[in-house]
């Protein structure tokens, strides 16, 4: 099973809802109601980065090629 990792630039989101909305079983708001990894695939203390598996990366790979700033990045764990 492949693993990818997800980031969220925290300067960079702007707090649209798009990814949330898209994709929910990987992102959600935080308290500013910018994008964070949801708790179950989170690696980071700030929620901005995490590991998803094949079962979510298509969700994940659209939220990303949706967000209108390029907040979210989506890579293959080597």
């Amino acid at each position: 099973m492949t693993k990818y990792r997800v980031k969220v630039d925290k300067d960079t989101c702007i707090a649209c809802g798009v990814c949330y909305s898209t994709c929910p079983d990987v992102f959600e708001p935080d308290e500013e109601n910018k994008s964070q990894v949801v708790s179950k695939y989170r690696s980071s203390c700030c929620g901005s980065e995490g590991v998803i598996d094949d079962s979510v990366a298509d969700c994940a790979q659209s939220a990303r090629d949706t967000c209108p700033v390029q907040a979210i990045t989506v890579e293959t764990v080597e």
